[in-house]
């Protein structure tokens, strides 16, 4: 098994994982302190991230499939009691406090559903399904998307249902009812921006030029000058001003690239990026190659979301889309979203393996 698996998929994501582990030793670096709780936290999260890759990549793929989607209705039941009873922080009530790390259910929701969706469709996958066969799948990724948006989480939300419209159009749902979706979601466009936290309606003016420099501004401007102070090689790695200066908010999280950037100038951004190109062709070229449709959409439902949450991240912080709490995958700071894309990048190794030993 193991000559058949795409090691060069785990080759790319521990270099990534390195290139992570150096970024937040960078964002959270104080001369008095040989190395920050963050970074130990995101070492051991890499450590373990390992172990989980591996453990997924062994499990058998029927077992994994099955628990999969009884896991993505008990992550039903735990998105519904974080609303309850969740861990607040910043505003926001996302997490499930278990005194020794603190989780964020919605991960999990990103990694089961591609389970749940195969399996409701099949055998249907293969020649695709007539649309009443599809409410069930369609009703349960509206109701995950509320669920998320309630906490408030907007950028998991919008990577969930952007994964999940992927899946529904791969596995031939009518063009007509995305185009009715799409109809009906402009006429409510103006609903659901009323609906909007004011902080989600801010990031949104703000990305259309509103808002002062000194107030609403403030993050998206410091994170540009950061990235434009780097130049092409960058000013060396902990030497970054905007970074060690403490001027950048959110360095070790949702702007970590802006930290990269201006250490390592384009050079550094660049590399990071074609680390992430090779990563997703490589996997795409993978998925092409597998024998069945229902492989193809369970492999492509567990890849997709890491693809949009890297075009999200690196958009936000250059300023080309409205900040979002999306975080960039394998390099920022955070336990949970580090182990659901060791575990997912896991569980596509072993469709794309024992494939390759079925063939």
């Amino acid at each position: 098994m193991l000559l058949y698996g795409d090691w060069l998929n785990f080759v790319l994501i521990l270099a990534l994982s390195i290139i992570g582990l150096f970024s937040v030793y960078s964002a959270t670096y104080r001369p008095n302190l040989w190395a920050s709780t963050y970074f130990l936290k995101q070492l051991f999260g890499v450590i373990t991230g390992i172990g989980i890759y591996l453990l997924v990549f062994f499990m058998n793929n029927k077992a994994l499939q099955r628990w999969g989607t009884i896991c993505y209705y008990i992550t039903f039941v735990l998105l519904i009691f974080t609303l309850i009873k969740g861990s607040v922080g910043m505003g926001a009530q996302r997490w499930i406090n278990l005194g020794i790390i603190k989780f964020q259910p919605s991960e999990l929701a990103k990694l089961f559903f591609p389970a749940f969706f195969v399996t409701s469709l099949m055998p249907d996958t293969q020649t695709g399904s007539t649309a009443p066969r599809f409410l069930p799948v369609i009703g349960a990724l509206i109701l995950s998307c509320l669920l998320v948006l309630k906490q408030p989480d907007l950028g998991t939300a919008v990577i969930i249902f952007l994964s999940g419209a992927l899946l529904l159009w791969l596995a031939n749902l009518r063009t007509s009812i995305f185009l009715a979706a799409f109809i009906v979601g402009g006429i409510c466009a103006p609903l659901g921006w009323s609906h909007l936290k004011p902080f989600q309606k801010q990031r949104i003016l703000v990305y259309f030029g509103g808002g002062a420099s000194k107030h609403e501004r403030y993050q998206i401007e410091q994170s540009q000058i950061a990235i434009g102070s780097g130049g092409i090689f960058g000013k060396g790695y902990l030497k970054g001003t905007q970074n060690q200066l403490s001027f950048l908010p959110e360095n070790r999280t949702d702007f970590i690239f802006s930290v990269i950037c201006e250490e390592t100038g384009f050079v550094g951004a660049l590399t990071v990026i074609l680390l992430f190109c090779l990563l997703f062709l490589r996997a795409l070229h993978r998925i092409k190659q597998l024998p069945s449709a229902t492989s193809q959409l369970m492999a492509v439902g567990l890849i997709t979301p890491l693809m949009i949450a890297m075009v999200v991240n690196i958009s936000m912080v250059i300023g080309l889309l409205p900040t979002v709490g999306i975080p960039l995958p394998f390099i920022t700071y955070g336990i949970t979203h580090l182990w659901i894309g060791f575990a997912g990048m896991g569980w596509y190794n072993n469709i794309v393996t024992r494939a390759a030993l079925v063939s």
